[in-house]
């Protein structure tokens, strides 16, 4: 028998994690993706995460997601096969997948601004499949793949796919952090510790964690916060005014995507501070210019480029940074619907970032 035939049912197939309408996921089979453009790339996934965005996507806060999608954005692993036109990559490089999608030659591209390239952007596991099976397909592989160093830590790249370029640029840069500066951060998920592990770079003089779990406010005292603030309490801009002793906060950065945490940040920004928003609003929020109008703030929104990347990268290989810190728990790839509930349920499992490894499943089926 043609030993071909025999792995045929095992090539053609794979597991993944499939969005079915808010607030129902299944891990199912879905057929192996193949190359469609000749930019392609397909991606073996060793390690994968699951992101607060994907908890949005299944509260159906993003609508661009349709049911039937394979949700997820962030991972690394191992190219299988390569299109006709990729030229930086060859099967078998370990590569670092982006979670935002670049073409390299739209005018948005041009500019640096990668999330809204014409062709690209959020896609995976957004408006095409994403990283939260045994194989994913790349497009633009060319730019929207890193080459990841001998001896990278497959843990600590992975969070380079989307959470610290993310606190990085949306949170640290758009708030144009300074030495001296008076920082707060709302919201101490993996992308808010994200943003405090960066911002630490620009040297603050403080930097104030705001959050309703005790656990994640303890875990960013231990990552370098100057102080932290309890917002179940209900006191937390009363308290921020103290410590600032009425001033309020030079920069504020709000990294979790409700009213009430973007009202935080209204309510205890300075004259002339930066309210710099990242998390993935589902809901309005309402602004309050009958008092801000008058006080020169700055109020940035960014969906995250990734053009940090390859910095990260450095850092991480220089030993400057270690984002995987930021990893609590740890699943095969086939408990994800285990992971998921883990993730969903942060506060009562201590769960901050989850990461999900596919180590050699799907090699020894492919007998690679």
């Amino acid at each position: 028998m043609n030993p071909l035939a025999m792995n045929e049912g095992f090539s053609t197939t794979m597991k993944a994690l499939v969005y079915q309408g808010p607030g129902r996921r299944t891990w199912e089979d879905r057929p192996k993706p193949g190359i469609v453009e000749a930019t392609d790339a397909i991606v073996r996934i060793t390690t994968t995460t699951i992101c607060g965005t994907d908890l949005h996507i299944l509260k159906g806060d993003v609508p661009t997601v349709r049911s039937g999608r394979i949700l997820g954005h962030e991972g690394v692993g191992i190219i299988e096969e390569v299109g006709t036109n990729v030229l930086t990559f060859h099967k078998g490089d370990k590569v670092l997948v982006s979670c935002i999608t670049s073409c390299g030659r739209c005018g948005f591209c041009r500019k640096g601004m990668y999330s809204q390239c014409l062709a690209g952007g959020w896609v995976l596991g957004n408006r095409i499949d994403g990283t939260q099976a045994e194989f994913v397909r790349i497009p633009y592989a060319d730019t929207s793949l890193y080459a990841l160093p001998a001896g990278t830590d497959d843990e600590a790249a992975t969070m380079l796919s989307d959470i610290f370029p993310t606190g990085l640029e949306c949170g640290v840069l758009n708030g144009q952090v300074k030495p001296g500066d008076f920082v707060a951060i709302v919201g101490a998920g993996p992308v808010g510790l994200a943003a405090l592990l960066t911002a630490k770079l620009y040297t603050p003089a403080e930097i104030v964690m705001v959050d309703l779990d005790s656990n994640r406010l303890e875990v960013a005292r231990s990552l370098g916060a100057t102080k932290v603030v309890n917002s179940s309490e209900g006191r937390a801009v009363e308290r921020i005014m103290e410590l600032t002793t009425g001033a309020g906060v030079d920069v504020a950065i709000e990294a979790v995507g409700v009213p009430a945490t973007f009202d935080i940040c209204q309510s205890i920004i300075a004259p002339g501070g930066r309210i710099a928003n990242v998390g993935v609003h589902g809901k309005p929020v309402e602004l309050h210019l009958e008092r801000l109008w008058s006080h020169n703030i700055t109020l940035t929104t960014r969906l995250v480029d990734t053009v940090t990347t390859p910095l990260l990268l450095k850092m991480v290989e220089a030993g400057r940074l270690d984002p995987a810190k930021l990893v609590s728990h740890r699943f095969g790839l086939s408990e994800i619907m285990k992971a998921y509930d883990t993730f969903g349920n942060a506060t009562k499992e201590r769960a901050l970032k989850v990461l999900l490894t596919n180590a050699g499943g799907s090699a020894a089926k492919l007998g690679m």
